[in-house]
Formats: C-alpha cells, structure tokens, sequence
C-alpha cells in the first residue's frame, strides 16, 4: 500500500495529555464534592470524548443536571489548562516531520473540543499538522467516521491511500467505520490486548517503528 495521507488520533497517539486530563477532571470534581480520580481511571475512561469522560468520572447515580454543570465546568477549565504538563511522546516531532519530507500529508482527528485541540497542535508541531479536526457539537464524536471523512476532504486524500492512526479501541472502530486501514500505537492508554481484536494493519511500539510503517 503507498501511503499519501495520514489521520491521527491526538491524545495518547502523539501527546501524552493524561496529566492535565486528570487535574482537571479533579478540580471540577473537588468542586462539588466529589471523590478524585487517580491517573489509571482517567486513563481507562478517555476515549470517546469530554461528555463521556465526565459521565464516567462523576460518582454513579449524579443526575444529569450535574453532570450538565461538571461538563460545562469541565471544559472551561480545560480549555485554559490543557498545556500545563502535556507533551509530545518522544519521537513524534521527528515522525511528523520525515513525514513531510515524504511528502505525506497529516492531520489530527480527535474527539477533544476544536480550541483545545487547535491549540496544542500549534503549540507541540509547530505547524507538522496541516489538518485539525476536534470534537464539535454538530459532528458525531468518533467511532463515528464524520471527521476523519472531513479531514480526508480538506486534505484531498483518498481512501485508498489513507491509513489512521490510533492508540486505542475508539480508533480502531473509527478507522473501519471510516473505510480505512489502521494502524495501532501501543505507547498510548490502551494496551496491545484492546487493539488486536480490530485486526489492525500493524501494530507499532515506537515511533520509529510507526516511521518505518508509513514510509
């Protein structure tokens, strides 16, 4: 397969965000009198956007008033402390940028809100990224292929010559609801055994090792 385009995931592909998610998520938590959740909850309740990760982190039974005003809360605290300790894993900059070079095109897909997502791309690649697509209110949050299919168009690629990347089950769902090979990264908050079922087109354990996948 000649690879032309590639769609990743953001947190847990190519920044580690966990950190500030968990802070986070803690504050507005603490707010209301909550029990804190520690750094492998959060982990195992990511995925699938901030609305799920707010419903998974409230204690059982919290109506949805509640939890209406922990996700409001939630994302405006975020959106202002999103940068404080993430990162880029290492070697991601090195791979974004040999795949320019190559003449490959990428783009970020993820269910975090548009500003956050905008802004760390930004801060982290230093414009490696040429498409950033982020959770929004009138576009269906991944598995649902809705934004892959949108940075597809503003990137021009083609199926066939497009692979998403991804560290988690949510990926995997997306790139097969999305008509697309994909490919697993195992340093993220999913483990091998999540990824495997999917049958990915390759499973890689390093940035390098995903280098030489791509390219």
């Amino acid at each position: 397969m000649k690879i032309e385009n590639v769609i990743f995931d953001l947190d847990g592909t190519l920044l580690n965000t966990l950190d500030d998610l968990r802070d986070s998520v803690n504050h507005v938590l603490s707010e209301h009198g909550m029990p804190q959740r520690t750094l492998r909850e959060i982990r195992s309740f990511v995925g699938n956007g901030i609305p799920k990760l707010i419903r998974r982190s409230v204690p059982e039974g919290t109506d949805e008033e509640t939890c209406r005003i922990c996700l409001d809360e939630m994302l405006v605290f975020y959106a202002a402390h999103c940068d404080i300790k993430t990162a880029a894993y290492d070697g991601i900059n090195a791979l974004l940028r040999k795949l320019r070079e190559a003449g490959i095109g990428a783009a970020v897909v993820t269910n975090k809100a548009q500003n956050a997502a905008q802004l760390l791309c930004e801060e982290k690649f230093h414009g490696l990224v040429g498409v950033v697509i982020g959770g929004d209110p009138g576009r269906r949050y991944k598995p649902a292929p809705d934004g892959v299919f949108d940075a597809m168009k503003t990137l021009g690629a083609a199926p066939e010559t497009t692979v998403y990347v991804g560290d988690s089950d949510v990926d995997m769902q997306t790139a097969a609801n999305a008509g697309l090979p994909a490919v697993g990264v195992l340093w993220g908050f999913r483990d091998r055994e999540d990824l495997e079922p999917y049958h990915p087109l390759a499973l890689a354990a390093t940035p390098e090792e995903l280098e030489r996948i791509l390219i």
